[in-house]
């Protein structure tokens, strides 16, 4: 396990030097002068040339991305030009937030898609079944937009139960807190629910048809022994690899969702960078990005080989 570890950890450590690279190579190709925009109408050609030379704008890109480089290994990503702030306290300020609703959605998708798509698999074109097939094709048609306004319509214009949006952090209000949270999770978690229920009935489906649960029923076996050790075992690896993807996606920032619902989230912080040429802001939250889904990606091949101890070989 130690060596396997340690191969999975050497190879994110390549695959995330090559994202600094290509992260800082995108940014800089995106058109527009950061400085010129953060200073607007108070332009001068004085201030303008001090503050080039101050966030280092004015080196040879090289030497920029070796600078902002060996600063992210110490924790140090810059200045925001927009702001002032440093981009880590920036981050930090918007990660409560994006953590709260990722993991928010992840559990209402969660318990949405596994009891629907296993009575869904163990009941094929049942009732359930075209259940669980509808409401998977309208959460994945559906765009986040539309189902997040006609909730807000519905629970907090006409019955008035549900703030229209914004955050308020836990230890603040925790009834505000929660009152505001639900009507985002549910948008997110409708839609991840829906691309794991196909996943978890498609995977079920496929180990209720294997030899070995066949042989396993054929000995006599109780159905319940049956499906605990012989088929839900088998059907985890696709659920642990589609709930990992969704959980990156969530952690990365639903913008959408953000910005209907004026969730102050990471996906919301790098819009707005994007808007303002914000350089130091946008590497410092791709970055952040990229580190979550290579150690998301990390865990569920862990979880791999928990679950199945054939994948260490």
């Amino acid at each position: 396990m130690s060596g396997y570890l340690l191969r999975r950890t050497g190879q994110s450590v390549v695959v995330l030097a090559g994202v600094s690279v290509i992260v800082f190579a995108l940014v800089h190709l995106v058109p527009g002068d950061p400085v010129r925009l953060a200073l607007g109408t108070r332009f001068n050609q004085e201030t303008y040339d001090a503050l080039r030379e101050r966030s280092g704008l004015d080196l040879p890109l090289l030497q920029q991305y070796v600078s902002w480089l060996g600063g992210a290994l110490t924790g140090d990503l810059g200045v925001s030009f927009r702001s002032g702030d440093t981009v880590a306290s920036l981050i930090g300020e918007r990660l409560p937030a994006t953590l709260t609703l990722a993991f928010a959605s992840i559990l209402v998708a969660l318990a949405i898609a596994i009891p629907l798509g296993t009575v869904s698999a163990l009941r094929p074109r049942s009732v359930v079944d075209r259940i669980a097939t509808v409401f998977s094709q309208i959460g994945i048609s559906v765009p986040e937009f539309w189902m997040a306004i006609v909730l807000i319509l519905v629970f907090a214009g006409t019955l008035g139960w549900l703030p229209t949006g914004g955050y308020v952090p836990l230890t603040e209000d925790p009834a505000g807190w929660l009152q505001r949270l639900i009507l985002p999770a549910v948008v997110t978690g409708v839609v991840s629910g829906s691309v794991i229920t196909r996943f978890v009935r498609s995977s079920m489906l496929e180990a209720l048809g294997s030899d070995h649960v066949r042989t396993a029923q054929a000995k006599g076996l109780p159905a319940r022994q049956v499906f605990t050790w012989h088929v839900l075992r088998n059907a985890l690896l696709p659920l642990v690899t589609v709930t990992g993807v969704q959980l990156a996606y969530l952690l990365s920032g639903v913008v959408v969702v953000e910005i209907v619902f004026s969730w102050p989230g990471l996906g919301q912080l790098a819009l707005q960078s994007v808007q303002a040429r914000d350089y130091p802001v946008l590497q410092g939250a791709v970055l952040l990005f990229a580190i979550v889904f290579l150690v998301i990606n990390l865990v569920v091949d862990l979880l791999y080989t928990a679950i199945d101890p054939r994948i260490r070989r």
